[in-house]
């Protein structure tokens, strides 16, 4: 068994971790960006910092630095204990080992609460959820969503799923989702079926990139609109 999580738990990943999840080279950082469901992840205060723009949004931002930090502390040595309980289904290349991951996690929620403020204050961090977004068509060139869909496929359905990435395409010109496993480490049982249905309109592709943590979970999804590049 891999891991059991009853709830989708804020645990935010480094600007480092998103640029080998999703692969993203200097020009796709140069975008106007969505982060779907960041959490905690200090993503956009290092990217913000980098000079990028960034927009996160995810539910938890209804709460402030105490709160949140509170949430983290509560479900952290859980997880880890969970990760020592299953030492086989982990890749350690990055993190080196349990306690140094959940060092690098300590480290990516202190320096998300350092800008939260701030990063509020100039609409960085914006209380919205999918499947349905509050902004404009195309108000984005690329929307990045990690450890949501399909790692909570127990947790979301198939029509959420679907409804959620048509949602992100509307409001982006390309998506991109990582990892394409559930937290049980099996590929997600909506992967094919939502690949099947937006095959007629977009573009989509399977692509290896250079981070792994759960064994095997080192795919993503890119999908784009068809007529983006024809």
């Amino acid at each position: 068994m891999a891991m059991k999580l009853e709830t989708i738990v804020p645990f935010g990943r480094s600007l480092d971790e998103y640029i080998r999840m999703f692969n993203l080279t200097d020009a796709d950082l140069s975008k106007r960006i969505l982060g779907v469901g960041d959490g905690p992840a200090s993503f956009n205060a290092g990217a913000t910092k980098l000079g990028y723009t960034v927009t996160s949004i995810d539910p938890v931002y209804q709460f402030g630095v105490a709160e949140i930090l509170s949430r983290f502390n509560a479900v952290i040595d859980d997880i880890i204990h969970q990760v020592k309980a299953s030492p086989n289904d982990w890749v350690w290349t990055y993190h080196q080992s349990p306690d140094n991951l959940r060092k690098n996690r300590v480290q990516a929620i202190y320096t998300f609460l350092s800008d939260y403020e701030t990063g509020k204050a100039e609409g960085r961090y914006l209380i919205d959820a999918l499947p349905k977004l509050a902004f404009l068509d195309r108000a984005f060139e690329l929307a990045l969503c990690s450890h949501f869909l399909f790692l909570y496929s127990e947790q979301l359905d198939y029509q959420f799923h679907l409804d959620s990435i048509r949602e992100m395409l509307r409001v982006s010109q390309e998506v991109r989702i990582f990892p394409l496993l559930t937290l049980m480490r099996e590929r997600s049982p909506h992967l094919d079926p939502v690949i099947e249905t937006l095959t007629e309109g977009y573009r989509l592709a399977i692509k290896t990139v250079p981070y792994e943590l759960q064994k095997g979970g080192n795919e993503m999804l890119i999908i784009t609109t068809k007529h983006e590049h024809d």
